[in-house]
């Protein structure tokens, strides 16, 4: 599904590149009646498994699941789990879990019945899996399955917003239930501002979610994490408790939640699963929001993590749905994997060949997946061009299509993108750039690296075929150097957190000459600040996601087309 990038603009190793949302061939949702705005991509609840040396992903509703050598480049393999016996709406696997024993991938679909089948394979590259065990007892939602050294095996399962999230043994021969299932984390959004529901953590009416359970052990600590409030908002994120015993009891991680995004071109980073990849690096997999044309529109990213020396859990999410580097060796996530190519085009000029409606052609630049611009027809030679404002040097180009007007349902296979990109120094003379006129693939947040980097002002996007819908895109993304200078130094940067409300606070700073956005870096502890927010065109944010016990600290730094500044220094919030 990815192309595959070799080269590095600082002449280091060779190391491969990717930029969230994930490049995979998602399906379209399977009901009828979720798709009441439009039919359109969708899925969620990743998992990510190292088997036998390759990963495995699997998500909600896809009529089968993706395999890679490198994280990169993705294999689909068609596949219904769910038989007509125990057939649920959509007839296939809803937030999946996997684990493996020995030899052996398993694999379960969530359920409130006793008649699931939890299925197995040797060799999941392909479609062999048989029956590990037909009626499965355990009746679990969102299920995270674990293994622990000692041979015993466990399952954490729940998904609600007015019960706890539960664990159990299982026998590890048999796969029946050993004793009743035991109450194990609740939410607590009294004290905890991010589990409050709501796009921005503030909703009184409805209360939250707790659901997509997933465990790690790590120096013998047990890391049971969990998503919530809600997957509808840009904070939906994931949370961790840790004990000393698989079932608990559990203790409040300090840094929570410990994957969070509710900032960037695309939001959300809940509801995943924390692995490790071949060089024994952890990453965290997780869903990303759109919630446009239904509350289940979603996609998915991963993240690097791992481990802090005090055994904190944390996911480096900052600037991450910019181009990053995958690992080639062991290495320090606390430690950005970031290539520090920019986003050259936001909210520059943009000309297109047509425009349908309302949809602009500014929302393909301005950096919000939501939004999107939609030319009147899919026709060959529909297209857009953007002005990057001046002569700069691009390394990577990301294409977000939107789903206007598809006529899809469930997963479709052998469908295609085809286009031309062309680049120009003056608007006169072009050339050709990205060259997809014969791609087969199905890439709907296609990522080309170039195999050199190009110098170039205007980038056009000429549409060759589409698989279905208008020719729409939420982002035409183009990433590398400008020719000027980074901002310079955020200054006046105040936190403003009052005794009334201390889940809440308000942050405001002079607005940096030059500087089209921000990152706030935020913590518990002056040298663990694991969590930020990234925030184009505006130098205020609220801050809704607090501990209301907690002393937190903020710091900050402004970014253009040219790179980063440096941050600000830290200040601490009583």
């Amino acid at each position: 599904m990815f192309c595959l990038h070799v080269l590095t603009s600082f002449g280091q190793s060779k190391r491969l590149t990717y930029c969230n949302p994930l490049n995979l061939d998602y399906g379209y949702t399977p009901f009828e009646d979720f798709a009441a705005w439009g039919k359109h991509r969708a899925t969620a609840d990743p998992t990510m498994t190292l088997f036998k040396g390759k990963y495995y992903l699997f998500s909600t509703n896809q009529f089968g699941y993706w395999w890679s050598t490198d994280m990169l480049n993705w294999k689909f393999v068609y596949r219904k789990f769910v038989r007509p016996y125990n057939q649920v709406k959509g007839d296939e696997l809803c937030a999946p879990a996997t684990l493996v024993l020995g030899d052996t991938l398993l694999v379960i679909g969530s359920t409130y019945n006793k008649d699931f089948t939890l299925w197995m394979s040797t060799d999941p590259t392909t479609d062999t899996w048989k029956a590990a065990k037909d009626y499965f007892q355990v009746g679990a939602w969102d299920p995270g399955m674990f293994a622990d050294d000692d041979g015993r095996l466990y399952i954490y399962h729940g998904s609600s917003n007015t019960l706890p999230l539960y664990g159990q043994e299982i026998d590890r021969h048999t796969f029946e239930p050993i004793g009743p299932k035991k109450e194990l984390v609740k939410l607590d959004p009294e004290k905890y501002g991010w589990e409050r529901f709501g796009e921005n953590n503030d909703n009184v009416f409805l209360k939250p979610f707790i659901e997509g359970s997933w465990m790690n052990k790590h120096d013998g600590k047990y890391y049971l994490q969990f998503g919530a409030p809600g997957t509808e908002g840009k904070g939906y994120g994931d949370g961790v408790f840790i004990g000393d015993k698989p079932l608990g009891p559990f203790i409040y991680q300090k840094h929570n939640p410990f994957s969070y995004k509710p900032g960037g071109f695309a939001k959300g980073a809940g509801h995943g699963a924390t692995w490790a990849d071949k060089f024994g690096n952890y990453w965290h997999i997780s869903t990303m929001v759109i919630d446009v044309k239904n509350n289940f529109e979603r996609r998915i990213g991963f993240w690097p993590a791992g481990f802090d020396k005090d055994g904190v859990l944390y996911a480096n999410t900052a600037y991450g749905d910019y181009p990053h580097y995958l690992a080639n060796g062991k290495e320090d996530h606390l430690k950005s994997n970031f290539t520090g190519w920019m986003i050259l085009n936001y909210n520059k000029p943009v000309q297109v060949s047509s425009t349908l409606g309302a949809y602009a052609p500014n929302f393909a630049v301005d950096e919000d997946i939501k939004t999107y611009w939609s030319a009147k027809t899919a026709n060959k030679g529909e297209w857009l061009q953007t002005d990057l404002g001046d002569i700069s040097t691009v390394y990577a180009i990301q294409i977000n299509y939107a789903d206007q007007d598809a006529k899809f349902l469930g997963k479709s296979l052998g469908v295609c993108h085809q286009y031309i990109i062309y680049s120009s120094l003056d608007g006169k003379k072009w050339k050709v750039l990205v060259d997809k006129r014969n791609n087969k693939k199905d890439v709907p947040h296609d990522y080309v690296e170039l195999k050199s980097p190009a110098k170039a002002r205007y980038l056009k996007l000429e549409n060759i075929h589409m698989p279905t819908g208008k020719f729409a895109l939420s982002g035409f993304r183009v990433f590398g150097k400008g020719t000027g200078s980074p901002p310079d130094t955020v200054k006046n940067l105040i936190v403003l957190r009052g005794d009334s409300e201390r889940r809440n606070a308000w942050l405001r700073w002079r607005q940096t000459n030059g500087a089209i956005g921000y990152t706030i870096y935020m913590g518990i502890a002056p040298d663990k600040l694991y969590n930020n927010i990234m925030v184009y065109n505006a130098n205020e944010y609220y801050f809704n996601g607090m501990d209301r016990d907690l002393p937190y600290y903020f710091q900050i730094e402004a970014f253009n087309e040219n790179g980063i500044s440096k941050r600000t220094a830290v200040i601490k919030v009583e």
